[in-house]
């Protein structure tokens, strides 16, 4: 397929790479064997295919840190008193549900004010040093709402219908969206009865207005604001979901909105949002971020009502020397700006953990195996996108047979296959347990991991030969 160095979205379990456009291609032609070994590719992954973020996220951010720099103006903080709060979010004893229900949020990492917007940065997190880094993920809602890059853990819309809105989040909401990853196409909120004690309902049953927080994204449009995007596993139909949990996306500006008649019958706010950031998706491992692009063809704008564009420059834009950056002024935060006391500030301080630490948890989470929780020892990729090591995941499925004999009535019946799920996941693995294939750059970069991880406190680990890997060598 298409020779990329830069480019690694997608692994068929024999172990090659394929970029996910032409993956798409390939299997839309109806080939359903790998174009290079002719082994052949599962039914689950022809449907909707995964991609493997582990291996480009682990690249990427090995290379990022080689260049890493510290600097930037100065921030005003917004503190928030929690500290007497839990890290992680709790039920109290009236909670009469198991679960996170009925839980109450941890801690609130970050020092940014709820109505935010744009990217949090470093200098917003007095305790880690780290910030909301693009392909950061969470275990659900409520962790992504510690550290703020979208603070409702119900709602898919941040924002004031005044003032603009500050983020989305993409789960599955509405069958109208159309994720392409760099844009995707966002229905707003509304048309639903949640009349009396309804807290859920598909069902549309009356037009979406622009209006309340769909009136927010609309400020949103014209001002040219940046939004914050996550996404979470509960989108199925999108290529570009995680695989479990809640992932941070990176900006992304909206450049129209309109109404349409949706696929219920019923009118519904539509918003073209194009990615915008400095740092590369998660999805690839390219070292950049985006550049502008031109807008995406959208046939449904031919019956398209009240169509909104923006007229003047946006707040948000590309320069060629800084990349993207506020061109105008951000807006001020309505919100009380509360100054913490010094000794509060010390406490600060002494929590930030040095970066090289940071680089360290996130190279040994994402090249970690999911059972036995180390780096990886003959990595194994299941069709499913999940990573272990070859000892581990076989050893999970030791002692049992493939089929099962089954007899009637002194008759020998056709053997029965034995369903394997993944151990992450629900998904048939019997097939690929057949014949594992130890994937070669994986084990390359397992092998040069474990030497970063293992590096003495004085050695530069930014020299380590992890980050001079040239994946056009292993293509």
């Amino acid at each position: 397929m298409r020779r990329k160095s830069t480019l690694i979205v997608l692994q068929t379990p024999c172990g090659h790479n394929f970029c996910l456009k032409c993956f798409q291609k390939w299997v839309g032609q109806s080939k359903y064997t790998c174009v290079k070994c002719r082994a052949r590719i599962p039914r689950s992954m022809v449907s909707l295919p995964r991609i493997n973020s582990a291996l480009v996220f682990a690249i990427r951010t090995a290379k990022a840190a080689k260049t890493f720099s510290s600097g930037g103006q100065a921030h005003i903080v917004h503190y928030v008193r929690n500290e007497d709060k839990p890290e992680e979010a709790y039920r109290t004893e009236r909670a009469k549900r198991a679960g996170k229900a009925n839980a109450c949020s941890g801690q609130i990492f970050v020092t940014i004010p709820p109505d935010h917007f744009g990217p949090i940065t470093k200098d917003y997190d007095p305790k880690y040093g780290e910030g909301v880094y693009v392909g950061r993920t969470w275990d659900d809602r409520l962790e992504c709402r510690q550290w703020g890059a979208h603070f409702p853990h119900v709602a898919g819309i941040a924002g004031q219908c005044d003032y603009g809105a500050q983020s989305v989040a993409l789960s599955g909401g509405y069958k109208d969206d159309e994720d392409h990853g760099e844009w995707f196409l966002y229905t707003g909120s509304g048309g639903r009865d949640l009349s009396g004690n309804k807290r859920t309902n598909k069902e549309q049953s009356f037009d979406q207005k622009f209006e309340k927080l769909n009136q927010a994204l609309r400020v949103s449009c014209r001002k040219g604001y940046p939004v914050r995007v996550v996404r979470s596993h509960k989108e199925k139909r999108s290529s570009y979901a995680p695989e479990k949990g809640v992932r941070y996306d990176g900006i992304y500006r909206i450049e129209m909105c309109w109404r349409k008649v949706g696929i219920q019958g019923f009118k519904v706010c539509r918003y073209l949002f194009v990615r915008c950031d400095k740092d590369p998706a998660p999805w690839t491992s390219d070292t950049i971020g985006d550049r502008p692009r031109p807008l995406p063809k959208v046939p449904e704008l031919k019956n398209a009502t009240d169509i909104t564009r923006r007229e003047g420059s946006p707040a948000w834009e590309y320069d060629e020397h800084d990349g993207w950056k506020w061109s105008k002024p951000p807006p001020a935060s309505r919100k009380l700006v509360d100054n913490q006391d010094p000794d509060s500030r010390k406490r600060g301080r002494k929590g930030v953990r040095p970066g090289h630490s940071s680089v360290r948890d996130r190279l040994l989470r994402e090249f970690s195996c999911s059972l036995c929780k180390r780096v990886l020892n003959n990595p194994l990729t299941t069709p499913c996108a999940h990573n272990y090591c070859k000892s581990c995941l076989l050893g999970a499925f030791d002692g049992l047979s493939a089929v099962r004999e089954r007899t009637s009535g002194g008759r020998t019946l056709r053997t029965q296959k034995i369903i394997r799920k993944c151990p992450s996941c629900p998904h048939d693995i019997s097939d690929f347990l057949q014949n594992p294939q130890v994937i070669f750059l994986f084990l390359c970069c397992g092998g040069l991991v474990g030497k970063f991880l293992n590096c003495s406190p004085g050695v530069d680990k930014c020299e380590c030969a992890f980050f001079i890997i040239d994946i056009q060598l292993f293509q």
